[in-house]
């Protein structure tokens, strides 16, 4: 008897999430679909995604359509991904990878902690909308603990947390060298600049220094929706230590080569827990400065542990002492480097998170709803939309920011 995988369609793909569980599911075949954004996430995807061919959202759900009978479910983790797949009438986990749940569409005046003023709201029959989308999704779950809390607060129901996978055949000890001009010990710094993931932080702790060193900053950002995010961006660019070099983005497969070409890894310095940086680097065995916070846990076989990586704290001075420790101490980077590479093994094994999403995928599959009935109500629902959205455009011309 010929096993035959079964299909799952992936809109959306953030942070490689999608692309690292493809490589390691067994029970289920999943493509990748995404958006033909013109940002610095389409250079870092993994090459076997296929792109929608416009940005128009009726081009896009006719493309779904057109496609949707080869699929059993569907995974997007980013609200237009989901808009799609609500369009198109389809079963859908939505997983939450970054700031979309701490600042929902669906929320008035939504807010980010590290800025002084809210996002720009959309129109009330939108803002309504895009809670259906949450409400409608089969299950909905993220990748940290954080993020999680969030999601309670919109949702009770069919929710999960499943940890962030690292790509254990591209980040691994032993990886060839990206060629790196440097002259004496060197950090590089892969995260988007932007106040969310700390870079303001790690400015100041540069300034406080006393050891030589360089530091390669990959020039992307985090956050251009507002004036004042824009300012910010530009203020960090400007104002950056001497000892900070922009490089251009590269290519996802030359992450692990820059990884091996450089003396240790700068990581989030702000939300405590890390993400997808700091655990690929831990796996190509380089040391990784990561604001850890100890108030959260991790559940390793049956217990629950502190996360090895530092400072645990951010206050600046720390990270500058740290800083300090690990240029001039090899035996303090490599004991660090170790306790990173093996706790990082334990919590993002591939195989294991692929485990935990199949059983998810299987859940899911018990519980199909008969999406056939839909049928006139999805164009309602696409019309309905095309409408609402045109207002919010009109007012954004309107009072532009």
């Amino acid at each position: 008897m010929i096993f035959l995988p079964k299909k799952i369609l992936a809109i959306g793909d953030l942070a490689n999430t999608f692309s690292v569980l493809k490589k390691f599911t067994k029970d289920y075949e999943i493509h990748l679909i995404n958006f033909p954004w013109d940002t610095a996430s389409r250079i870092t995807e993994s090459d076997d995604v296929e792109f929608f061919d416009s940005l128009k959202i009726k081009d896009q759900v006719r493309k779904i359509n057109s496609i949707k009978s080869n699929y059993e479910l569907v995974l997007v983790n980013t609200w237009a991904g989901a808009r799609i797949a609500y369009l198109c009438g389809l079963e859908y986990i939505l997983f939450f990878v970054g700031s979309a749940i701490r600042a929902p569409l669906f929320k008035k005046n939504p807010r980010l902690s590290y800025l002084d003023k809210p996002l720009p709201s959309l129109n009330v029959f939108e803002r309504n909308f895009y809670k259906k989308i949450l409400d409608n999704a089969i299950y909905c779950g993220a990748n940290a603990e954080d993020l999680l809390q969030e999601l309670k607060k919109y949702r009770k129901k069919n929710i999960f947390k499943i940890g962030i996978p690292v790509d254990t055949e591209l980040f691994h000890p032993g990886i060839k060298p990206l060629e790196i001009k440097k002259n004496n010990f060197t950090f590089l710094s892969p995260q988007r600049i932007g106040l969310a993931k700390g870079i303001d932080i790690l400015w100041k702790a540069i300034e406080l220094t006393k050891t030589d060193f360089e530091v390669i900053q990959v020039k992307w950002f985090l956050g251009q929706r507002t004036a004042e995010e824009r300012k910010i961006n530009e203020d960090l660019i400007k104002n950056k230590p001497k000892k900070v070099r922009l490089i251009p983005v590269f290519k996802r497969n030359d992450v692990p080569r820059a990884y091996a070409g450089v003396d240790a890894i700068f990581g989030q310095l702000k939300n405590g827990l890390g993400a997808t940086v700091e655990r690929e680097a831990a796996m190509c065995k380089k040391p990784v400065i990561q604001y850890a916070d100890p108030k959260f846990k991790f559940q390793i076989e049956d217990k629950e542990e502190i996360s090895p990586f530092l400072p645990h704290s951010n206050e600046s001075e720390v990270i500058a002492e740290l800083i300090d420790k690990i240029v001039d101490s090899k035996e303090f980077r490599e004991d660090l480097c170790e306790k990173e590479y093996n706790f990082v093994k334990k919590i993002a094994d591939p195989v294991m998170i692929a485990k935990q999403w199949e059983n998810l995928f299987h859940k899911m599959r018990d519980n199909k709803r008969d999406s056939k009935k839909l049928g006139f109500r999805l164009k309602l629902r696409l019309l309905y939309f095309l409408i609402i959205n045109r207002l919010y455009l009109k007012k954004i011309r309107k009072n532009s920011f």
